[in-house]
């Protein structure tokens, strides 16, 4: 998300060329659209001069400026299809409540109301709806049917808009959608809050007061990390520090995430998943297996919104992409290291995308009739699925067994119980990715991990070279047995491709021996039971750690190994855990100290599971 902002805020500054090409195939129409309270939401709609039936409405709902402003300041482009444009698509572009040129106050992720106890009760599904009602009305050529669209943060609104859809809404396609800032997105992951992406995001500037309409965003703090973000934030110290020095009486959600340490209403009430209740329109969510910001919301938003809306046309999209590579930044071929054989930004844009948008929005064309449209990494192909997981996915356990073996279902396993063990230094954390960390990378979530399996600190277990594809699909699902001396701790695992000897990545660069991450996640250990409950560990306790990594859908080919890591910091992408059960939002310096961890291994012991397909 803090990537798109930077590049929705960039994007108003565009060249004579590029607003002179946008402005001489279509006239820009602004509007302030009244709400049912009252506020006024500033809209720019871009109608094609020349067009040869009226068209259909596409929409996206913002805070990152729906600039530039004025009525002969155009946009660079539309993004998306070019065909888009060629069959004579309106866009239109709305700041939503509270920011830029729109009335109102803003709230992050504004909680989706259950219910209306008054006609001027609104949420982003309202304002959707009032905004569709009026475009119908009021845009010259268009043929009452609309469509909603956004990345990041507009996925999310994307997602909300859809709800208790307008009768003229006809699809809603949230990619990368924001979906749920405690358990899987953004901000926390598994109650874990991701430091550095909440520090840059509103550090930056977004969450910065604005009295009144601006055209301008807010400033941020100038914080600068000297080059070197590892030392910088292990120098600042605890997250009290930081707020303290950096945040304090700045950003009111920021005092919101603080003070909201657990899953409480406040979070439960900003969920999108649980929100997605009375959608009539088709959906078409759209996500990218190595996003970010954003990779376990998609195939949430899409599973929920089936669940609770039996009979809509509802369909899952996920790439090999990082956070909005699918919109055209890049080919979606190559990304860090790697190498997917095709252009699949191109593939999903005029392929997928159009076909959705206008078989819902002109009545015709091929459309999209598969249910979930997944690329499968490792084997560089895309596949159909009528379902996400698969239903042919068959679970199965790899154990985390004796001396770093990585044990495959059939293994024979010693009775002989045996562990591990390592030692989590808050002074000397592990950090998240190889090199000198500046700003948060995207490529973290495919890098080589052999810097860190050098690590006292991490544990690794490696399975024999595969003598046969093992291809997973689905959610992966940790099952850790642990014993602490200390009353918390937080457990990173990461399931790993170990690339053989010989193996070609991106430009022919050889990745023999590479240690491609296929997926990580982090479990704050005292949310083990209950996300709402926290609970301490008994110090010399032998604790299940059981928790679900996202969705991943990939192919460990022939010859190559499978690698389990397990450590208990991720810095600083995630905060530190002090080793204690307390407030970690409030703790002083004096809280942190070293924790020993052990993990059982072997028969009933710690393990990792996934959905495996057999191709």
């Amino acid at each position: 998300m803090r990537v798109l902002g930077l590049l929705a805020a960039a994007a108003m500054t565009v060249s004579a060329a590029a607003q002179a090409d946008v402005s001489a195939t279509h006239r820009k129409l602004e509007y302030m659209i009244p709400m049912r309270d009252g506020v006024r939401l500033y809209t720019a709609v871009f109608v094609p001069k020349s067009a040869a039936k009226p068209g259909p409405i596409l929409m996206q709902r913002t805070p990152y400026s729906s600039g530039p402003y004025g009525p002969d300041a155009y946009r660079r482009s539309f993004g998306g299809s070019p065909k888009m444009v060629e069959d004579g698509f309106i866009f239109a572009y709305q700041d939503v409540r509270g920011k830029y040129m729109s009335e109102g106050v803003f709230e992050n992720l504004r909680p989706q109301l259950r219910e209306y106890l008054s006609p001027h009760d609104i949420d982003e599904s309202t304002d959707t709806y009032d905004t569709v009602e009026f475009l119908i009305k009021n845009v010259p050529g268009n043929n009452q049917k609309v469509g909603l669209w956004g990345i990041s943060y507009p996925g999310g609104y994307a997602a909300l808009g859809a709800v208790n859809s307008h009768p003229a809404l006809k699809a809603a396609s949230p990619q990368a959608p924001t979906s749920d800032w405690f358990i899987g997105d953004d901000f926390h992951h598994n109650g874990a809050f991701f430091l550095q992406d909440a520090v840059s995001f509103y550090g930056g500037g977004f969450g910065a007061p604005r009295p009144v309409p601006s055209p301008s965003g807010g400033q941020g703090v100038g914080i600068n990390i000297g080059g070197d973000a590892y030392r910088w934030f292990l120098n600042e110290g605890p997250i009290s520090r930081i707020t303290a020095k950096w945040m304090q009486n700045r950003e009111r959600f920021w005092a919101d995430m603080m003070r909201e340490g657990t899953y409480t209403p406040f979070w439960q009430n900003r969920s999108v998943p649980k929100s997605m209740v009375g959608v009539k329109a088709a959906v078409l969510t759209v996500g990218g297996w190595f996003d970010a910001e954003d990779c376990w919301g998609p195939p949430k938003v899409y599973g929920a919104t089936e669940r609770q809306n039996p009979g809509i046309v509802n369909q899952l999209v996920m790439g090999p992409w990082f956070h909005g590579m699918w919109a055209g930044r890049g080919s979606g071929q190559v990304f860090h290291d790697q190498d997917f054989g095709s252009n699949t930004s191109a593939y999903y844009q005029d392929e997928i995308e159009y076909p959705f948008f206008r078989q819902h929005l002109m009545g015709d064309g091929p459309g999209w009739t598969p249910e979930a449209h997944v690329f499968e990494t490792g084997a560089n192909r895309w596949r159909t699925f009528p379902a996400w997981p698969p239903k042919d996915a068959k679970q199965e356990k790899w154990t985390l067994g004796d001396k770093g073996f990585l044990a495959p279902p059939d293994a024979m396993l010693p009775t002989v119980i045996s562990e591990v063990g390592y030692t989590h230094n808050p002074a000397a954390p592990v950090p998240y990715q190889g090199g000198t960390l500046t700003g948060r990378t995207r490529s973290y979530m495919l890098d080589d991990q052999r810097f860190a399996a050098s690590r006292q600190d991490v544990v690794t277990f490696e399975s024999d070279i595969l003598t046969e594809d093992v291809t997973i699909a689905g959610p992966i699902t940790a099952s850790l047995l642990a014993n602490i001396n200390g009353t918390d701790c937080d457990f990173i695992v990461k399931v790993i491709d170990v690339l053989p000897n010989g193996f070609k990545g991106a430009g022919g660069k050889d990745l023999s021996g590479y240690q491609m991450l296929v997926r990580g996640e982090v479990m704050r250990g005292k949310f083990r039971n209950s996300f709402s409950n926290p609970q301490p560990f008994t110090p010399g306790e032998w604790t299940p750690v059981n928790f679900e990594l996202p969705d991943a859908f990939h192919t460990f080919k022939k010859g190559h190994r499978i690698m389990v890591q397990v450590q208990s910091s991720w810095f600083p992408l995630v905060d530190l855990n002090p080793g204690i059960f307390t407030d970690i939002y409030s703790a002083g310096p004096e809280a942190f100290r070293p924790v020993t961890v052990r993990l059982r291994t072997g028969q009933g012991g710690s393990a990792v599971s996934f959905g495996r397909l057999k191709l």
